[in-house]
């Protein structure tokens, strides 16, 4: 009998869900074995399921980052692998992923046949991601190009990003304390060190590069 690699599933879209779940149960070699919409569901649902790979999505429901449950999943499941899909810049988002402790990182715009890739390779002991990640991390690495400005994801912390991609993508600062689980005081706190590190002068001159930001996504 071949043995199946077990897959748990983590993403806030039921019909995501779905659709990997079919996707996944069609291959020889794996199965999903479980399946949840928050960081709260996974780590319940991972206590008895005996997964041997996790697929999680960046933005989940109950307020908690994908990034959060990374980082709870190398805590309290150190030999687990984790695999982020996600539809969000890898240039930002998959190295802050690797970073936190994912062994791969794939966009959700690319084919199915990318994700069981991912899942075989890390399975296998390596790391997936596309070239232009790898070649990011690597220049990153080697320290090339110390002349030229920093890009967000090395200027910014993880919630500093979260809390720009949220006003880019058209949310109010109580929207984004409401879907952040943080306080108004918090977030107004994340948006004056945003401004301060990218040296703007107002929130107006935040908002206009935030939705920029978003837009070249």
């Amino acid at each position: 009998m071949i043995k199946k690699y077990k897959v748990f599933l983590v993403d806030d879209h039921e019909l995501v869900r779905e659709g990997l779940t079919r996707l996944i149960n069609q291959q020889k070699h794996m199965e999903v074995c479980g399946e949840a919409e928050d960081l709260a569901g996974a780590l319940e649902g991972l206590s008895s399921a005996k997964a041997d790979i996790v697929v999680v999505d960046l933005f989940l429901k109950r307020n908690f980052s994908g990034l959060d449950l990374i980082k709870e999943l190398r805590l309290h499941y150190p030999h687990l692998k984790i695999i982020v899909v996600s539809m969000y810049e890898e240039s930002i988002y998959g190295v802050r992923s690797l970073k936190a402790g994912a062994q791969g990182y794939v966009m959700k715009k690319e084919s199915s046949v990318r994700i069981i890739e991912a899942i075989e390779k890390v399975m296998a002991g390596g790391v997936y991601m596309s070239e232009t990640l790898a070649n990011s991390m690597l220049s990153e690495f080697q320290g090339k190009n110390p002349s030229e400005e920093k890009d967000l994801g090395e200027i910014l912390s993880d919630r500093e990003i979260e809390v720009f991609h949220l006003l880019g993508s058209g949310k109010t600062t109580i929207q984004v304390s409401e879907a952040m689980n943080l306080s108004s005081k918090t977030v107004h706190s994340y948006c004056s060190r945003i401004k301060e590190k990218l040296r703007l002068t107002n929130y107006n001159e935040l908002l206009r590069e935030a939705v920029k930001w978003v837009e070249k996504e």
